[in-house]
């Protein structure tokens, strides 16, 4: 199995075991669901035989989770037996004799700022295999705010509460972006993401299915904050696990309607542009639902033309009323710029939009550009008009350049 196929499967794991816990919070289930939720996916979905979680409680941490132990552990902790130090990494605990945590190889603290909420200590099922603590430590983050807010809404502590929501939102959807993007002499790619509030309803993603099949996209949900983040690493996830079985864009793109429809009944929608190219039959699909039609610019013949081919927005409709799939071929080299709405609805302090029709200008002045330097121009000239005006909405522009 490639290395590229088991990253894939990893990846849909880790989507299944957020998708499960956001699903839960969204439904506002009791904390005991949650963590319940929270014990399966590690034991299921990630590489992990033991777990033991501690959280805080006014002056002491208390046993919330404890799977897979051998040795005897305390169910509470007092705070001034607990020890962390940040810069060094090391966690020392005071505990009574005949109590030990040697057995649990990794241990992650749960931070908001300088208070530690919670400790998570793990064991792996495999040792060979790798554990994601990064992955594990946003879950665990998830977790735990969610289990703080439960507590802060009874003190009705909205503000904080919020403020700690959005926080961990945004780490996880920092994630739920591809680390790294290609810049290599086949493909180079760059992008840069403004988000409106700490929490962004934009996305975009970029899929090597095979060294010569790339699928690229761009989107944007309705709406603003929590919700609208929850919905968004839904979406990502059904998108992922589709992509990982199918490269018929039709098929994707109904799956995907069908399942926001399902989840917000017409409530919440999402502007979505899907793009397949395959490096060696030079053939590019794509599928514009109901999002700013992308701008594909051939260098060879100088020329640049707007991607709307596709459906209207998803989530609208139970079913997609037309659907069309876009198809360009003899492709050579050529770049296609995607973006979201607030791109082009960014206002000056004259109330004015700097609008599609300027942003096309733009392109076509610099078709044959590096993505890096495309970004650098267009920003400048962006910040030089918007100068005064209040940013609005997340701005995402993602440029792909295909050689």
């Amino acid at each position: 199995m490639g290395t590229q196929t088991v990253k894939y499967q990893k990846k849909e794991l880790e989507l299944k075991a957020l998708l499960e816990i956001t699903q839960a919070i969204n439904e506002n289930q009791p904390a005991s669901v949650l963590l319940d939720i929270f014990k399966f996916t590690c034991l299921v979905h990630l590489n992990i035989k033991s777990l033991l979680l501690y959280m805080i409680n006014q002056d002491q941490y208390e046993k919330k989770i404890s799977h897979g132990l051998k040795s005897k552990v305390p169910d509470t902790i007092s705070t001034n037996k607990v020890n962390y130090s940040r810069i060094k990494g090391e966690l020392n605990i005071e505990v009574g004799p005949g109590y030990s945590f040697s057995e649990l190889e990794s241990y992650l603290p749960v931070y908001h700022k300088d208070k530690m909420l919670a400790i998570l200590f793990l064991r792996k099922k495999d040792e060979m295999e790798e554990l994601d603590l990064d992955f594990t430590q946003a879950l665990a983050n998830i977790l735990v705010v969610a289990l703080e807010n439960k507590k802060f809404a009874k003190r009705q502590l909205d503000q904080e509460r919020l403020k700690r929501e959005v926080e961990i939102a945004s780490n996880v959807q920092r994630m739920l972006f591809p680390a790294e993007l290609p810049n290599t002499s086949k493909l180079s790619a760059k992008v840069t993401y403004f988000p409106h509030s700490t929490v962004g309803g934009d996305y975009y993603d970029l899929i090597f299915k095979s060294e010569d099949e790339v699928f690229f996209c761009i989107a944007d949900v309705s709406g603003k904050g929590m919700p609208a983040a929850l919905l968004m690493s839904n979406f990502q996830a059904a998108l992922r696990t589709l992509l990982r079985s199918t490269s018929d864009l039709k098929m994707v793109v109904e799956q995907l309607n069908y399942t926001i429809f399902d989840n917000t009944k017409g409530e919440r929608f999402i502007t979505f542009f899907l793009g397949f190219y395959n490096f060696k039959t030079r053939e590019l699909e794509y599928v514009n639902a109901g999002h700013n039609p992308p701008v594909l610019c051939w260098e060879g013949e100088k020329r640049s033309e707007l991607l709307g081919a596709g459906t209207t927005i998803l989530g609208a409709f139970e079913e997609l009323p037309f659907l069309e799939i876009g198809k360009r071929s003899h492709l050579k080299a050529y770049t296609i710029h995607l973006y979201t709405d607030g791109l082009t609805e960014s206002m000056n302090d004259q109330e004015e939009e700097y609008g599609d029709a300027r942003f096309i200008q733009f392109v076509k002045k610099r078709l044959c550009i590096a993505p890096n330097l495309f970004h650098d121009l267009f920003f400048k000239d962006l910040k030089e008009f918007s100068a005064g005006g209040e940013q609005r909405d997340d701005i995402t522009l993602l440029s792909l350049r295909f050689q």
